[in-house]
């Protein structure tokens, strides 16, 4: 009915309508101006700061946005001597190839799986790290703890790598060493998949804990002493404290940082499931993950197509879990929301 209306004013009064659109149009081109005038003002303000920034951004233009016209790969059957928009247009069939074949459903759940546990576990064990570090009063004590805990952090995953060789080798291993000398027999661990769930979880937390308890202490750190101080004198004890005043407190970081975690929930840990499993097919089924697929299907058979495919499900997907997740905490607490 509304558009019948706006049809008919359009016949009736042509002139007065076209003056409308035309006033319309060179509103809208004043405010663009306004706001063009307004970011230059900004811009002359702080140049300092636009200039420190500028490095990310032209690094993020030049590996994130002018790549992007390379994700019509996954649509093609990519030949490298006709390029890529010359090779033959085949629309879905290599995502339909994935799912026919169930790698693709494999590698999503392993994953998924897998980012989830390192999710859960390393936020958990962060907090309880940190708080704990936070209630150490001898100084010296607490310096030397940092520094150990933090440690693993600077530490290569390819010596990670080395380190778990070295424990679980068959046949000179540190643990089958240990077994040997026992009296026992030797474990085979790398023809065992279902306890490499484990070594790998383990690796992960002892690597990355310290990162993430420095960020959460750091966090503890800018809560306020009177708030402490009040609490004290109202009579909590030391507990109480750490449950009605610095838990709640960590909230909006641990929202935070969960947030960004879960954005690249399908972007696994290329250098730890590598460096620990290697080319070793007996355990693929138990941590195949996407970024070792699309490594082994570029580098293995040169199957361009395919690993775009993955490459591109795994970007749309974690964009759409990062919206969804992001829409779901503003609604529920704005004040932690991403954007």
């Amino acid at each position: 009915m509304d558009y019948d209306k706006h049809i008919k004013k359009r016949k009736r009064f042509p002139l007065v309508f076209f003056l409308f659109l035309i006033i319309k149009e060179w509103r809208s081109g004043m405010k663009i101006k306004r706001n063009i005038h307004i970011f230059g003002k900004e811009i002359r303000r702080n140049w300092v700061m636009f200039l420190m920034l500028l490095p990310a951004i032209v690094y993020f233009i030049i590996f994130s946005y002018i790549t992007m016209p390379g994700a019509y790969v996954a649509f093609v059957n990519y030949n490298p001597t006709k390029g890529i928009f010359g090779s033959e247009f085949v629309g879905f069939k290599n995502f339909e190839f994935l799912i026919k074949n169930g790698d693709l459903w494999r590698i999503t759940k392993n994953t998924l799986l897998y980012n989830l546990v390192f999710l859960i576990l390393s936020h958990s064990l962060q907090i309880v790290m940190a708080i704990m570090l936070s209630e150490i009063t001898a100084k010296i004590f607490k310096k030397v703890s940092q520094s150990v805990i933090l440690l693993p952090h600077f530490i290569s995953y390819v010596i990670v790598g080395v380190f778990a060789y070295n424990f679980f080798n068959f046949d000179n291993g540190f643990i089958n060493s240990i077994l040997v000398n026992l009296g026992m027999e030797r474990f085979s661990f790398y023809n065992s998949p279902g306890i490499w769930k484990y070594i790998i979880v383990f690796f992960y937390l002892w690597k990355s804990t310290g990162y993430g308890m420095i960020v959460y202490l750091a966090a503890i750190t800018g809560i306020s002493h009177e708030i402490y101080e009040a609490a004290y004198i109202d009579g909590a004890s030391r507990l109480q404290r750490i449950r009605y005043v610095t838990v709640p407190l960590l909230k909006p970081t641990f929202v935070l940082l969960v947030l960004f975690g879960l954005g690249g929930i399908l972007r696994g840990s290329f250098d730890l499931f590598y460096n620990l499993i290697g080319t070793n097919s007996l355990l693929y089924h138990s941590t195949d993950i996407i970024d070792t697929y699309v490594y082994r299907s570029l580098i293995g058979s040169f199957n361009f197509s395919s690993s775009a495919a993955v490459g591109l499900y795994q970007s749309v997907f974690g964009l759409i879990l990062v919206l969804t997740i992001n829409f779901i905490v503003r609604k529920i607490e704005p004040d932690s929301a991403l954007f």
